[in-house]
C-alpha cells in the first residue's frame, strides 16, 4: 500500500513548539522548536537574562529562627562576648524537595512557625497537607547542590547540623528608620555650625551644570533607611542550648527582637562551595 505525499503542506511555527499538518489522515506531528533564543545560556544550561531567575546556592541546608534580643555572655576565660539569642518556635520541617528532574534544580523547602489554620489559604493548606505537615507561616527553599537524605515532613533539628564554634551567614530584616537624610543615612558630614555657615546638615552640590546637565543615577541623597533584607556573614556559634531551645550568635543580627531570621552555614569558597 502506498502513502499518498502532498508537497504542499500546512505548517505553522510558533515560539516554542513547529506544528506539521499534512492531508494524510491523523499525521499531526508536534517537534521542539530549532529556533534559538536571544537569551544567554548559563554554565547549568538554564538560560539567563529574560529567563530563569537563578537562585544563590547554599554551602548546606539551614534554618529559621526567630530573634529574642542581645546579652553579655562570659566565656569560661573571662571574655565577655556580646551574642544574639535565637530561639526557635514549632517548625523547620522539610514541606516539599525539589529535583533537577521535576523542576529544573535542586532545593529543600523548609517552613516554620506553626499557626492556626485560619490564618492560611486553602492552597496553602492543601500545598502543607500533601506531606502530612502542620499548617506554618513561613515557606522558604534552600538550594543545595544535592538532596539526598532529605524525606518530606522531615524535622530539622538545629543542634544536628550546627555546633559550637562553626561560622554561620543570618540574613533578615533591618530596622526600618523611615525617610533619614544624608548625614544618618550614607554617613555624611556635616558643615560648619558657627563663623556665619549657612549650609549645616544639608546636602549640597547634586552635579555640574550645563555638562551633564543631570543628576547621575545612583547619588547618595536622602531618601528611606532600613527595612531591607541583610546578611551578616561569618558569625560564630557561641554556645547552643538544647534544654531552652535557643543558640547565642556572637555579634548583632539584623532586625529587631521577634523578625524571623534565616540561618545557614557560611560560605567559603573552595571549602564548602566550588570556585566556579
Amino acid at each position: 500500500m502506498s502513502i499518498l505525499s502532498v508537497p504542499s503542506p500546512i505548517s505553522r511555527s510558533y515560539s516554542s513548539f513547529s506544528i506539521s499538518i499534512s492531508r494524510e489522515p491523523c499525521s499531526l506531528r508536534v517537534l521542539p522548536c530549532q529556533i534559538k533564543k536571544s537569551f544567554p545560556k548559563l554554565r547549568d544550561g538554564r538560560r539567563g537574562k529574560g529567563g530563569v531567575v537563578v537562585m544563590s546556592m547554599e554551602a548546606g541546608i539551614g534554618v529559621m529562627g526567630t530573634k529574642l534580643g542581645m546579652m553579655s555572655y562570659f566565656e569560661e576565660n573571662g571574655v565577655v562576648v556580646p551574642v544574639t539569642v535565637v530561639g526557635f518556635k514549632e517548625g523547620n520541617i522539610v514541606t516539599q524537595i525539589k529535583t533537577e528532574a521535576t523542576d529544573g534544580y535542586n532545593a529543600v523547602q523548609v517552613g516554620y512557625r506553626r499557626v492556626r489554620d485560619r490564618k492560611l489559604t486553602k492552597p496553602e493548606m492543601g500545598h502543607l497537607q500533601k506531606v502530612g505537615a502542620i499548617p506554618m507561616r513561613h515557606l522558604q527553599e534552600f538550594r543545595l547542590q544535592s538532596v539526598d537524605g532529605f524525606d518530606p515532613n522531615q524535622r530539622i533539628l538545629f543542634d544536628e547540623i550546627f555546633k559550637e564554634g562553626d561560622l554561620v551567614d543570618v540574613s533578615g530584616t533591618t530596622i526600618g528608620k523611615g525617610f533619614q537624610g544624608g548625614i544618618k543615612r550614607h554617613n555624611f558630614k556635616r558643615g560648619l555650625m558657627t563663623h556665619g555657615s549657612k549650609s549645616h546638615r544639608q546636602l549640597g552640590s547634586i552635579g555640574a551644570g550645563t555638562t551633564p546637565g543631570r543628576v547621575y543615577k545612583g547619588k547618595k541623597m536622602p531618601g528611606r533607611m532600613g527595612g531591607t533584607k541583610t546578611k551578616i556573614r561569618k558569625l560564630k556559634i557561641v554556645k547552643i542550648d538544647k534544654d531552652l531551645n535557643v543558640v547565642m550568635i556572637k555579634g548583632a543580627v539584623p532586625g529587631k527582637p521577634g523578625n524571623l531570621l534565616r540561618i545557614t552555614p557560611a560560605k567559603i569558597v573552595g571549602k564548602n562551595i566550588p570556585k566556579n
